[in-house]
């Protein structure tokens, strides 16, 4: 299976990230975390992009706040898919949220919801899940339990309110 990069632009966006890191430990996916930044360690960011696919990457999830550049940065250094977590900071992360978004055309970045980290997770895994029948399996059994546990509180709301 190909491992997932998660490149966060500071460890003070730790925090957000482990959603993403717990949720690919959960479907047991390899994956490496870095803090490169696309403004204080740009070439160090540019050769861990550019040697990803070598290394065995098959999808890159970038988490960056404020100014947000470093899923860009990243996605213009490969052609490997790349996600962008946009991280609440100024602006209520809006700024980060449309810094992430707002790629000229040829450089995508998909990007998930502020703080959204766990989204970027299942994107990667699904993205994976293309050439992975196993994975795409425990995708399948991941939503299933979610419709279950949405239906079983539904169900104990109707008992209670619809009486």
């Amino acid at each position: 299976m190909k491992k997932v990069a998660v490149i966060m632009g500071s460890d003070s966006d730790l925090p957000v990230v482990e959603k993403a890191i717990d949720t690919l430990k959960t479907l047991g996916i390899p994956f490496e975390v870095h803090v490169y930044s696309a403004h204080r360690t740009p070439e160090e960011a540019k050769a861990f992009t550019q040697n990803a696919k070598e290394n065995g990457f098959g999808v890159i999830i970038a988490a960056a706040g404020m100014a947000a550049h470093l899923a860009g940065a990243i996605a213009a250094n490969t052609v490997l898919p790349v996600i962008g977590v946009p991280i609440r900071s100024a602006f209520d992360g809006m700024d980060a949220l449309l810094a992430t978004v707002q790629m000229p055309s040829g450089i995508p970045v998909a990007t998930v919801a502020v703080n959204g980290a766990k989204n970027a997770a299942l994107l990667a895994a699904q993205i994976l899940a293309v050439e992975d029948a196993a994975l795409y399996e425990k995708l399948t059994a991941m939503r299933a339990a979610d419709r279950d546990a949405v239906l079983k509180k539904n169900a104990a709301v109707e008992e209670k309110y619809n009486s």
